[in-house]
């Protein structure tokens, strides 16, 4: 497909999942705030806290479509049924560095200084605690006690990543036209309803040629040659979305893996871009499906040892919550 590399020889334990910060099999996230949206619209609560109505799929990101491609029992539980899930420590740190990487370009170029980048970890993670005080008890004890030894290594580790970020790209030289870039997009299909794809951009550079580079961070480990297929997808959808807006394909998608100090680049052409649109819609289709007929097989992978939901799986003996959506009957001769 065209990869350009310049890699070390990192290799993560297990395929990376599409849209998990860390880049690790066991940090896989939940339903983000850009995708809240589309999976229910929040109601009042008789104690005057806000839920979630369940409600059918109105949107995909690249996150959900990699939860439905991976097992479509996990991609029911996130987006219908909407299940808790612990959070992740591994998780959580991605979003801090994510969060130091955008916030650095604040300052004048001449400042984005590794010292000044490692200094905004503390804040960003105090900014994300008063914003989620759960997590909270990532760095909690046995005995209930905060460990403040366990918080200190954690935020070492999201410094270190962050320091790492500068061998690998010269933030002085970079004036981002976008960060953190919320796209939305529909794709009409012939005989089927619009699919809305949406999701969040870590940074878009444009040249002054006017040609558009993407670029995606990742704080955990480059993924092996078999996997990078994975890898890309959500770059090639950020890529069809950001096409279908301007009118014009991306030059360049580039992976920024921090936990590795790898980069990995790839260039889409028109064609592929396509290709990636047709997929988008037949695993549209068959998320209408599902949704419609309640039919939402699990799918067992290696990968099913990191689930939240192992309780209600039943390749593990569970029972899944009874279908919150109404099922709607086959047309006849269908």
């Amino acid at each position: 497909m065209g990869i350009a590399t310049e890699e070390s020889a990192g290799q993560p334990a297990e395929p990376s999942v599409p849209g998990v910060s860390e880049g690790s099999a066991g940090a896989a996230a939940s339903p983000g705030a850009g995708e809240a949206a589309a999976v229910g619209a929040p109601a009042e609560a008789a104690a005057g806290e806000r839920v979630r109505v369940p409600a059918r799929p109105a949107a995909l990101s690249p996150s959900r479509a990699a939860d439905f491609m991976r097992c479509p029992l996990l991609y029911r539980f996130r987006v219908i049924d909407k299940l808790p899930e612990k959070p992740s420590a591994a998780a959580t740190r991605g979003t801090v560095v994510h969060a130091v990487l955008e916030r650095l370009f604040d300052a004048p170029a001449a400042e984005r200084t590794p010292p000044r980048a490692k200094g905004l970890v503390p804040g960003e993670w105090e900014k994300l605690l008063a914003a989620r005080p759960e997590l909270a008890g990532l760095f909690t004890g046995e005995d209930g006690a905060h460990d403040a030894d366990r918080l200190a290594t954690w935020l070492a580790d999201a410094e270190r990543l962050v320091e790492r970020w500068f061998t690998l790209e010269d933030p002085t030289r970079l004036e981002p036209a976008d960060r953190e870039l919320y796209v939305e997009t529909v794709i009409e299909g012939a005989g089927a309803s619009a699919l809305t794809l949406r999701g969040f951009i870590d940074r878009v550079d444009v040249a002054p040629s006017g040609d558009v580079r993407i670029v995606d961070y990742k704080t955990g480990k480059a993924p092996a040659p078999q996997f990078r297929s994975e890898a890309l997808f959500q770059m090639t959808f950020y890529a069809l979305v950001l096409w279908r807006l301007r009118g014009r394909v991306p030059r360049r998608l580039q992976l920024v893996y921090l936990g590795s100090g790898d980069v990995l680049t790839y260039d889409p052409v028109e064609a592929e871009l396509l290709a990636v649109e047709r997929k988008l819609r037949a695993l549209w289709e068959a998320i209408e499906l599902a949704t419609d007929t309640g039919e939402w097989r699990p799918r067992p992978t290696k990968l099913c040892g990191w689930c939240d939901h192992q309780a209600v799986c039943p390749e593990f003996g569970g029972t899944p919550p009874p279908y919150p959506l109404p099922i709607v009957a086959p047309r006849a001769g269908g």
